[in-house]
């Protein structure tokens, strides 16, 4: 027996059905010794809630121990599974289910796993930090399929982190019927760091490769000062264009620059993920 099997009896009944439930799911399963189907369902619903290692409760009524509290679920037959969320019986089933019907019922009130990435995400954006964010909250994106809460969130971290063309492409992804006024807001946020614009030192090196196009000592420069500002698009593609050219630029630095800015960026980020497909057919 572990912390998330329990027996129940009337001494702890409202606790860990009805209080229990308010902060996880409870999947009460009603039983008896002589029920042979019961004891076909209970291994399975064990198995489970090991392997969910907490997520829900498992709570164990023996109906003729506990008759009186069998009598206030209605149990009438056995088994009976009932599932408590928020102090109510939310669903439930009578008889034995397979294993692929019982997590069918348990994905339905079980939280997902993007859900814990946004609140994670959220903290670290709260913390101002919001390169790690995104690397939790693309996955959640991802993963979600562009659920709308996680979708502004994303494109809010985007935002923060320079990364303007992605964010528009990530606002752009919300339907019209969505757009509501915490997208508005992002829209607006992304608008005033669009004409905002770029730094004077920015400035001053793009005016120089605009009058020396092939001075890569520059154009690496301003890669390295784009990387710092956060706009690692045009980093990397400054980067990639002087190693077009000459592969060894500046004994190597810049190569390695171009490694860094892509490790910066963090595993499984598209734009990483480009630069270095770009950097492989180079090298190889």
């Amino acid at each position: 027996m572990n912390e998330n099997i329990v027996d129940i009896d009337e001494s702890n009944a409202a606790a860990l059905l009805i209080e229990e439930s308010h902060r996880r799911p409870v999947l009460v399963d009603f039983w008896a010794d002589w029920c042979g189907p019961c004891k076909s369902l209970m291994p399975v619903l064990e198995k489970l809630a090991n392997e969910y290692q907490g997520a829900f409760l498992l709570a164990k009524v023996n109906a003729d121990e506990q008759g009186m509290i069998a009598q206030q679920f209605g149990v009438r037959s056995l088994p009976t599974v009932v599932v408590m969320q928020g102090g109510q019986p939310v669903d439930g089933f009578v008889g034995a289910q397979p294993e692929a019907q019982l997590r069918e019922l348990l994905e339905k009130y079980l939280p997902k796993p993007w859900d814990a990435l946004l609140e994670q995400g959220r903290e670290l954006m709260a913390a101002g930090d919001f390169g790690a964010a995104l690397g939790l909250l693309r996955p959640a994106w991802e993963d979600s399929n562009h659920r709308h809460d996680i979708t502004l969130a994303y494109a809010h971290a985007l935002i923060e982190s320079n990364r303007l063309d992605d964010a528009d492409q990530v606002l752009s992804t919300v339907l019209m019927a969505d757009q509501d006024a915490d997208w508005e807001q992002l829209v607006a946020q992304l608008k005033v760091k669009r004409e905002a614009g770029k730094s004077p030192e920015i400035e001053a090196l793009e005016q120089q490769l605009e009058a020396d196009p092939g001075n890569h000592d520059v154009r690496a420069q301003l890669a390295v000062v784009c990387t710092n500002a956060g706009y690692y698009r045009e980093a990397l593609e400054h980067l990639i264009t002087v190693l077009r050219q000459d592969v060894n630029h500046a004994d190597g630095a810049t190569k390695k620059a171009l490694l860094d800015t892509i490790a910066t960026l963090g595993k499984g980020d598209p734009l990483a993920a480009e630069y270095q497909r770009k950097l492989y057919s180079l090298l190889y």
